[in-house]
């Protein structure tokens, strides 16, 4: 069965290895039917959250109008989000950070975003694999936090400069975690 899936990634390098495996994994995807929206939160204008409680108040996810609002509309019809972004000095770059604060208008706004499936696809440049526990337990906390249901987790280190992806099995398995919507 076809999927609305939205995919955020967080990186700034469009060539970067975290790029090359949410591409991988976006082309498998819509090789099994699935419909894409990709945002790419760190090519967007957005800012953090402000607190004020006043979401959906103005007919729009967050009262301060950014980019996040041209994406809130997708996340609340998506079947499916993933998330796909590198390590950033040991946790997730600020952008989709940004973007992952801001579902929280969903919260205040008494919408229901819960039983949606999501997924991780991150890299980092130590071999240690450690360092993406900064971007996978926020992950894992909010999905569960959300009654979000994790179908995967794509987890690749060693890889810094562009290119090195090949090196690797991360943008098989990113084509592989389509299997899972």
């Amino acid at each position: 069965m076809s999927k609305k899936i939205v995919v955020i990634t967080g990186s700034p390098r469009k060539n970067g290895n975290s790029f090359a495996m949410t591409d991988a994994f976006i082309k498998a995807a819509e090789e099994r039917g699935h419909s894409i929206i990709r945002f790419d939160a760190a090519m967007k204008k957005l800012g953090g959250c402000h607190a004020c409680e006043t979401c959906y108040s103005t007919g729009k996810a967050c009262s301060f109008d950014d980019d996040f609002n041209t994406i809130a509309p997708d996340i609340l019809e998506a079947d499916a989000i993933v998330f796909s972004m590198p390590v950033y000095w040991y946790t997730m770059p600020a952008q989709i950070k940004c973007v992952l604060d801001k579902i929280f208008s969903f919260v205040v706004g008494g919408k229901d975003i819960s039983g949606k499936k999501c997924a991780l696809i991150t890299c980092c440049e130590e071999n240690d694999m450690s360092v993406m526990d900064g971007v996978r337990i926020p992950y894992e906390r909010s999905a569960a936090l959300l009654k979000w249901q994790s179908v995967g987790e794509v987890l690749i280190p060693g890889v810094l400069n562009v290119g090195d992806i090949e090196k690797t099995d991360g943008c098989q398995k990113a084509a592989a975690l389509a299997n899972e919507f």
